[in-house]
């Protein structure tokens, strides 16, 4: 049986933001909950990241490392006006480390809500038969 190919969408939901991610590896699958954040308020095409960020997650439940990890990337677009473009995540000592090419968000046409907040209610983040897989609700 071949692995299902990673991807990620958003859902209908009232108020809110939800986002689903699939991926056959844990980190894939933080990837693509990111860019799904992302896709759902900001259109990136074209654009070039002129910085980068790095940061690490300390370890914990599967569940609790990927709200770590889109709570961080809210951060940041708070704080530094800029968004992740590309992003790699990998396994350190049980936690992951996170690296992404940014953007300023001057340079990208906003195209949805801006998240504020990750949910807890009704979060997923599991393994499958043969990858994994991600809900989140996103408060906007």
């Amino acid at each position: 049986m071949a692995e299902r190919a990673s991807g990620h969408r958003s859902v209908p939901h009232t108020a809110d933001v939800r986002i689903e991610a699939w991926a056959p590896t844990r980190e894939r699958c933080v990837v693509e909950a990111v860019a799904a954040m992302v896709d759902s308020f900001a259109d990136l095409s074209d654009r070039r990241p002129s910085a980068t960020a790095c940061f690490r997650v300390d370890p914990g439940t599967d569940p609790d490392m990927l709200v770590s990890v889109l709570d961080e990337v809210i951060y940041l677009m708070d704080t530094t006006s800029q968004l992740p473009a590309e992003v790699d995540v990998t396994t350190v000592d049980d936690g992951f480390d996170v690296w992404m090419r940014m953007l300023d968000t001057d340079q990208v046409e906003l195209v949805g809500a801006v998240p504020k907040a990750v949910s807890l209610h009704e979060l997923r983040f599991e393994p499958g038969a043969g990858d994994w897989s991600c809900s989140v609700t996103l408060d906007v």
